[in-house]
C-alpha cells in the first residue's frame, strides 16, 4: 500500500545572519592582561570613539548588544587591576574586546519536533497553534535548540510565524533549586552512598540540606565540610568536585517574555553539553486523574518534557528538559541504569499509573521501559528488532508515541546499507505498549532527489510529530541540513500497518 503524503510549502533553512554574542577569553592570562592594558591606555575620548564604531557596526545585529557586552565585562572584571573607576564607555569597550559573534545555525537547522503551543488563545475552532523545536548547528559542530511557531488550519494547511532577525540566549538562574532525593540518587549512581551507616563526605554535605535546596545552600555546606577537614584529603577533593559537577549539570533558564519564540535559543551551559545539545524530543505530557505526579504536578496539569543528548566532545549523556511555558526551563540529569545511549522518548501520559519511555540501549534495537518517576529509569525491555533491509543496521524512534484509538503510533528511523536513513512506523497496543501490533514493511519516507544531499547525505530524521484531527503532522530533516513538513492520513497509516 502506497501512502500519500501531503507536502507543505514550508522549508526551514539555516540563516547565517542569526548570531549570538559569546565570551571570547584567551586562556593565556598574560595575553588577557595585555588586552586590558591596551584599553586602559586610551583616553576617555579615544575609548568613546572606538565604542561608537563598534556599536554602529554591531547594534543592528543584536537586540540587546550593550547588555551582553556588560555581561562579558563582569566576567573579566576580576582580572582588571586598576585603582581608577572605569566609565561605562570603557566597561563596554572591554566587554566587546572579550566577545565574539557565533552563528547558531550556520551549518544546519534540522531534527525538528512539534507540540501544541501552551497558549491557544484566539485560535479558531479546528485550528491549532504549535511550537517546533529544531537542532541548530554552527561552527565547531556545536548544537543548540531553537524554536519556531506557527498555525495548522482547519483544512490542515500550515503556516509559520515570521522569524526574527535577532536571537537571544536565556538568562541562567544564578541560584537554582534542587530536589534532594534526585540529587542523592544521582550521587549514589556515581559511587557516593549518602544513606549508608557511614555515608562519608557526600553524606556530610547532603544530610543537613532541606528536601528542596538552592545552589547557594549547597555551596555553604561544601565550604563547611571543607573547613572541617584541613588539610583537604584527596578523596574529599574528588567528592566535592563530583558534587559540583552534578550541581552545574542541573540548572534553570529564563527568557525575557518580550522575546518571540524564534528569538529564544538554548545554548550549552554545563560541562556535559559543551559540544552540543542534540536532538531534543519535546512532548506535551498530561497528568490524568489519580493525584499528583512524581514532580508534584496536579491531575490534569500539563508539563512539556524533552529528552536530549548532551555531548562534551568525548561522551554522550541523556538529559531532560522541563517547561510549562517555553519561558522558564529546568535542565536535569536523568537517573537509573537505563539512562544511556541516544533516542529516549517519553510517552505523553502515564499508562497503568506508570511513566513509559522508548529508548535504544544497544545502538541497534528499540526498547521500552516503565517507571514511577520521570527522572529515574531502569530495566528496559526489548521492543523491536530490525526486520527489513532498509533498517538492517539499526532502528530507533523519531519522537514520542502518538495516541490513537487503534494504538500508539511510533515513528521510527531505520538505518540500512550505505548508512541510508529512512522513516518507518510501528503500532503498539494501547493498554500494553510493550506489545507490537502493526508495522510498516516499506519506508514511510526515504531520502531522494535533492533531499539526499547535505551535511550528512542520505538521511531523513525527525524528533517528533503531532496529531491534528485525522492527520499526522510530521516535520523532518533532510540530510542534516534543512527541515520540511508533511502530513499523512492517520487512517491510511493505520491500514498500512495492519498485521
Amino acid at each position: 500500500m502506497t501512502l500519500q503524503l501531503r507536502r507543505h510549502d514550508v522549508m526551514l533553512q539555516p540563516d547565517i545572519s542569526r548570531v549570538i554574542i559569546r565570551p571570547f577569553i584567551p586562556s593565556n592570562s598574560h595575553q588577557v592582561s595585555n588586552m586590558i592594558g591596551r584599553i586602559l591606555s586610551l583616553s576617555e575620548e579615544e575609548a568613546g570613539r572606538e565604542l561608537d564604531i563598534i556599536l554602529a557596526d554591531f547594534a543592528s545585529r543584536h537586540g540587546n548588544l550593550e547588555a551582553r557586552l556588560m555581561d562579558h565585562f563582569r566576567v573579566i572584571q576580576p582580572k582588571i587591576f586598576t585603582q581608577r573607576p572605569l566609565s561605562r564607555t570603557r566597561q563596554l569597550l572591554i566587554g566587546a574586546l572579550f566577545s565574539g559573534e557565533y552563528a547558531l545555525e550556520s551549518a544546519a537547522l534540522f531534527n525538528p519536533s512539534i507540540v501544541p503551543h501552551p497558549d491557544q488563545t484566539g485560535v479558531a475552532e479546528g485550528c491549532l497553534r504549535f511550537i517546533m523545536s529544531l537542532r541548530a548547528t554552527g561552527e565547531g559542530h556545536i548544537s543548540s535548540i531553537e524554536f519556531r511557531s506557527g498555525l495548522i488550519a482547519k483544512d490542515g494547511a500550515i503556516t509559520l510565524d515570521p522569524v526574527s532577525r535577532h536571537v537571544s540566549l536565556a538568562e541562567v538562574e544564578p541560584n537554582p533549586t534542587y530536589r534532594k532525593k534526585l540529587f542523592i540518587i544521582k550521587l549514589s549512581e556515581m559511587g557516593f552512598d549518602c544513606n549508608a551507616t557511614e555515608p562519608g563526605y557526600a553524606g556530610e554535605v547532603m544530610k543537613p540540606l532541606a528536601e528542596n535546596f538552592t545552589l547557594r545552600e549547597l555551596d555553604n555546606r561544601v565550604r563547611n565540610v571543607r573547613h572541617l577537614h584541613r588539610p583537604e584529603p584527596r578523596d574529599l577533593k574528588h567528592t566535592l568536585e563530583c558534587i559540583h559537577w552534578l550541581a552545574v549539570s542541573n540548572y534553570e533558564l529564563h527568557f525575557d517574555p518580550a522575546l518571540s519564540l524564534s528569538e529564544r535559543a538554548i545554548f550549552p551551559v554545563s560541562p556535559n553539553e559543551s559540544n552540543g545539545i542534540e536532538d531534543a524530543r519535546f512532548v506535551r505530557f498530561t497528568e490524568q486523574a489519580g493525584g499528583e505526579s512524581a514532580t508534584g504536578q496536579p491531575a490534569g496539569g500539563v508539563m512539556y518534557y524533552a529528552t536530549y543528548t548532551a555531548y562534551n566532545g568525548r561522551v554522550i549523556l541523556p538529559q531532560l528538559i522541563e517547561t510549562q511555558d517555553f519561558l522558564h526551563f529546568r535542565i536535569l540529569t536523568l537517573n537509573g541504569n537505563a539512562v544511556q545511549n541516544k533516542g529516549m522518548a517519553l510517552f505523553p501520559r502515564r499508562i497503568d499509573d506508570r511513566y513509559a519511555m522508548l529508548s535504544r540501549q544497544d545502538d541497534e534495537n528499540l526498547f521500552i521501559m516503565f517507571s514511577d518517576n520521570p527522572h529515574y529509569w531502569n530495566d528496559p525491555q526489548l521492543l523491536l528488532r530490525p526486520a527489513e533491509i532498509w533498517e538492517s543496521v539499526k532502528i530507533g524512534n523519531c519522537g514520542s508515541p502518538i495516541e490513537t484509538e487503534a494504538g500508539w503510533i511510533v515513528l521510527t528511523h531505520g538505518v540500512g546499507p550505505m548508512r541510508k536513513y529512512c522513516l518507518g512506523a510501528v503500532l503498539l497496543d494501547l493498554a500494553d505498549p510493550a506489545k507490537v501490533i502493526g508495522r510498516l514493511r516499506e519506508p514511510l519516507i526515504l531520502p531522494e532527489g535533492m533531499g539526499r544531499e547535505g551535511y550528512v547525505p542520505n538521511v531523513v530524521y525527525s524528533c517528533g510529530s503531532l496529531k491534528h484531527g485525522r492527520e499526522l503532522i510530521l516535520p523532518y530533516a533532510m540530510s542534516d541540513r534543512v527541515s520540511v513538513i508533511v502530513s499523512v492520513s492517520i487512517g491510511e497509516l493505520l491500514a498500512a500497518m495492519a498485521v
